[in-house]
């Protein structure tokens, strides 16, 4: 794993056609930025579950904003 110090405004490249950008800083909450094509998914750790089929049922009881 790569561990990176980022400032507001710095920004990381993956690749050739992902760049993060860190947006804001405030106490433990960091926001990012991310730009990469239509065809890449992104998505939070979280919900990367979510997706599997398996995991559909339980997870639309859990996140029923996101069952759809």
């Amino acid at each position: 794993m790569l561990v990176l110090s980022r400032k507001p405004g710095q920004k990381l490249q993956i690749g050739d056609n992902i760049t993060i950008t860190v947006l804001e800083v405030h106490g433990h909450v960091l926001r990012l930025g991310i730009e990469a094509p239509r065809d890449v998914r992104v998505l939070r750790a979280e919900l990367q579950d979510w997706q599997r089929p398996e995991a559909a049922p339980i997870a639309r009881k859990r996140l029923p904003a996101l069952a759809g």
